[in-house]
């Protein structure tokens, strides 16, 4: 049977106490579990230091679970800009099992440096672990807060649930990520794993994290809202 990442998640919700979505492991099943107090620093996946930077900031959808480092969106990310001509260094901040608490705890550390853009992607593990959606929403503002602080434009990945699960969940977390958006005139990704998620043979065994072929459609989703900003900032 093929379910959406948050038609899992929401199950598992209601089912069972105190796991994590969007697993809690690294990129190997062998690694020991991430503390969100005690992140890893985020990876630059460019060798040019001097570079601009990109924080793509989430959790295990961002930092490429069950993939290669190569492999991750970040990375891919990377490879599409060098292409396209813009020059920009890409850094992995996604930390597996993050929460929008753990993210607030963890962006100061992530914005140090010459930051012109943040992608922000998290949510879904607050959802997992029944977290208040009131709550998930001032940490996500927060964030964005701090971003904008430090004058980096902000593209925020909204999180799904699927309506034939409950609309009222659906609709609670859909306002949450437009109104952030409005509130803060940041970019909004309205599905940051649209055409991905549900479809077997995108993901990974678990059905929830994107394989190699789901990352590439993964990276292409974030491409097209984090373009239009960048050619943007290269006409200052």
């Amino acid at each position: 049977m093929k379910l959406s990442i948050f038609g899992l998640l929401l199950i598992s919700t209601l089912s069972i106490f105190g796991l994590t979505a969007c697993s809690s492991t690294e990129n190997t099943a062998n690694q020991p579990a991430v503390s969100t107090a005690t992140p890893p620093h985020p990876k630059s996946l460019s060798s040019e230091k001097s570079l601009p930077k990109i924080v793509a900031f989430g959790d295990s959808l961002t930092a490429g679970y069950g993939l290669s480092t190569k492999d991750s969106y970040p990375s891919l990310l990377q490879e599409k800009l060098k292409k396209d001509g813009f020059e920009y260094e890409v850094v992995n901040a996604g930390v597996s099992g993050d929460t929008t608490a753990g993210g607030v705890r963890r962006i100061d550390w992530a914005l140090e440096g010459d930051v012109r853009a943040v992608i922000l992607e998290l949510g879904a593990n607050d959802l997992m672990r029944g977290q208040p959606i009131k709550e998930m929403k001032k940490n996500l503002a927060e964030i964005i807060e701090k971003a904008q602080a430090k004058k980096a434009a902000v593209i925020l990945a909204a999180i799904e649930v699927p309506k034939d699960v409950s609309k009222e969940l659906n609709s609670a977390v859909t306002s949450v990520y437009q109104e952030l958006s409005k509130e803060y005139n940041v970019t909004l990704i309205p599905s940051f794993l649209d055409r991905v998620a549900g479809i077997e043979s995108l993901n990974q065994n678990d059905g929830i994290h994107p394989n190699i072929e789901g990352t590439k459609i993964v990276t292409e989703n974030v491409y097209k809202y984090v373009k239009p900003i960048l050619e943007k900032e290269e006409k200052k």
